[in-house]
């Protein structure tokens, strides 16, 4: 474990993954990238989640960049703009992470058929260790 991708989205399940990768980057000497991706819908009315902008990635980017150096870790931070679960699955591949962690959402059946689970999308596509944290 040598290059930790952190997805942060600054919720609670974002939360106990910023910790989950607090410990293990200390544990392992691994260096650290957090991400944070604005929802991009292409072919929509409003492609970008007006709830949901840049602006708010940008705070929590720094939320958790600030969390991460309390604890002696300095991160790079990602602010991409693309599908979460395909621009997650992207960026671990180009930067050559060989971990992934990542809070769930707990979403029930119906909400993970209807809005997909970006959790189980970045499991299920990236070659490397996922972690999943609630």
């Amino acid at each position: 474990m040598k290059k930790i991708l952190l997805a942060y989205d600054g919720g609670e399940p974002a939360k106990h993954a910023l910790m989950t990768t607090i410990d293990l980057a200390q544990k392992f000497g691994a260096s650290v990238s957090v991400i944070s991706v604005v929802p991009f819908h292409p072919g929509t009315r409003a492609p970008v989640d007006p709830w949901d902008d840049a602006t708010v990635h940008a705070k929590e980017l720094l939320e958790a960049k600030q969390m991460l150096r309390e604890h002696g870790i300095e991160a790079e931070l990602l602010e991409p703009a693309g599908d979460p679960a395909r621009t997650i699955e992207r960026v671990a591949k180009e930067g050559g992470f060989d971990t992934v962690v990542i809070g769930s959402r707990g979403l029930g059946a119906i909400d993970r058929m209807l809005q997909g689970s970006v959790s189980e999308h970045v499991a299920t596509h990236v070659d490397a260790t996922v972690v999943i944290t609630h």
